[in-house]
């Protein structure tokens, strides 16, 4: 006999936006149902942003090692490192059973009932939870599925092609990869396999590497690929995989045929809104895309049902999901938001690292906004020298009128750290003078942010 259960606000996935908007609904004393059907911390936790971080820390540190087997001008000697791959994966298997295992608790301690299983959409206000003969009553319906691998037609996943999922859980790991996707997520990966000992080629459409990045911000990790020794065939389509020679078949610029022999093969071409699978269409909802359209509330077309994070579209970021999710929570509370930051950090952590907040010089010119533009190099700035990380800048985009500023980014080792700094900068509406006139701590990569206003108003001090 199928079982009813009724409560205000039931959330579909258990991911970053779906567990906040759980949690924080939670501590407003909102009745909560969150429905996960595989494991909680959803993509962001088991197989994206935590498991590929830890990949790439293994991949550094094997590098440091093997570079200090080789004579260091740091005078660090040790004997040719060697790596258990099966050990680090178990590690790094460790960091996300800690962090799904406090999500948990933390749900838990909130009073949030968890339901293991797949939700079938009925209405608005009803669900069905397929194998779990129990259907759920709701006043408010939160869609929080994310967002998936985008597949090739001409690659099905399965034997030598892989997705990110796999590659993030290696059991051994092979002599040569090829990397599909010049993105972020094939640049991670094929930087830290690269690091790892495989040799690795990045198959690119486009003309240039991250392209969704302008041309001087990756410009650094682009001569970082190249000196690690990492194959690029821009401007090259793929057109299939021969199992038979272990070749990927690829057209280059001028239309000719290439046969590249490879071990696995790496699909990392983008992710797209998970909207199939669970009955979202009987809701009718108006679309953007193959997104979800929402407002500046994340509500949907239709009354008391909302969307969040990735599948509502770009940007696809784990961080945007957390704070429409904290705010959906609040809403239904009766507290009054809306969702208008003033920018949203996007962190790309490839070898060097690069942070965009706000508008790029690009975007600025074609919003219609003319702007000081001013780079402050980590080659003039102490500490990166004593972190042998001289690599990249930092580049701030204010308003010439007033010096408000509109935009920060960076490119270099560690600057992901620094994407804490620009946000706020942003959301409190700093000017030029505010950033020139706080004393940073020295010796820190942080005095870049500072130099880089200094210089926008015609007086670097380290330059």
């Amino acid at each position: 006999m199928q079982q009813t259960l009724n409560t205000t606000l039931l959330i579909i996935g258990g991911g970053p936006g779906g567990y906040v908007a759980a949690i924080r609904a939670g501590q407003l004393g909102i009745s909560t149902i969150l429905v996960e059907g595989q494991a909680l911390g959803g993509t962001c936790l088991n197989i994206g942003c935590i498991p590929s971080k830890a990949l790439i820390h293994v991949a550094e540190q094997f590098q440091q090692t093997r570079h200090h087997s080789q004579g260091s001008a740091l005078g660090i000697n040790v004997s040719a490192p060697t790596l258990d791959i099966g050990k680090s994966v178990e590690w790094k298997d460790g960091i996300v059973d800690r962090l799904t295992t406090g999500v948990a608790a933390l749900l838990k301690k909130h009073k949030v009932q968890v339901i293991r299983g797949w939700a079938r959409v009925i209405d608005g206000k009803t669900v069905e939870i397929e194998g779990a003969d129990t259907r759920i009553q709701c006043e408010h319906l939160l869609l929080a599925s994310g967002s998936k691998s985008v597949n090739l037609p001409m690659l099905p996943i399965g034997g030598p092609i892989i997705s990110s999922t796999e590659a993030l859980a290696p059991k051994a790991l092979p002599k040569r990869l090829i990397v599909v996707g010049g993105g972020y997520i094939g640049l991670e990966l094929g930087i830290a396999y690269r690091k790892l000992g495989a040799e690795v080629s990045v198959v690119e459409a486009q003309e240039r590497i991250l392209p969704a990045y302008d041309a001087e911000l990756s410009q650094p990790v682009l001569e970082s690929v190249k000196q690690l020794g990492i194959k690029l065939y821009l401007k090259h389509s793929v057109e299939g995989f021969d199992a038979g020679t272990n070749t990927l078949q690829v057209r280059d610029p001028n239309g000719d045929s290439l046969e590249l022999e490879t071990d696995q093969v790496l699909v990392a071409v983008g992710r797209k809104p998970n909207t199939q699978g669970w009955n979202l269409e009987a809701l009718n909802l108006e679309m953007n895309g193959s997104a979800i359209r929402i407002d500046n509330r994340c509500q949907t077309s239709m009354r008391n049902v909302w969307a969040i994070g990735d599948l509502a579209g770009e940007p696809m970021l784990a961080h945007r999901a957390m704070a429409q999710g904290e705010m959906v929570a609040e809403l239904i509370a009766g507290q009054h938001r809306e969702f208008t930051p003033a920018a949203i950090a996007a962190v790309c952590f490839t070898d060097p690292e690069l942070v965009v907040v706000g508008k790029t010089p690009d975007e600025a010119k074609a919003a219609g906004l003319d702007c000081i533009v001013s780079n402050f190099p980590f080659a003039a700035n102490g500490r990166a020298m004593t972190l042998e990380a001289k690599s990249g800048f930092v580049r701030v985009v204010a308003r010439r009128d007033n010096h408000l500023i509109v935009g920060w980014q960076a490119v270099g080792a560690g600057v992901s750290e620094l994407s804490t700094a620009f946000g706020q900068s942003l959301e409190m509406g700093a000017r030029l003078e505010d950033i020139a006139g706080t004393i940073h701590a020295h010796p820190t990569l942080g005095e870049a942010v500072q130099e880089a206003a200094l210089r926008a108003l015609g007086h670097a001090l380290h330059l």
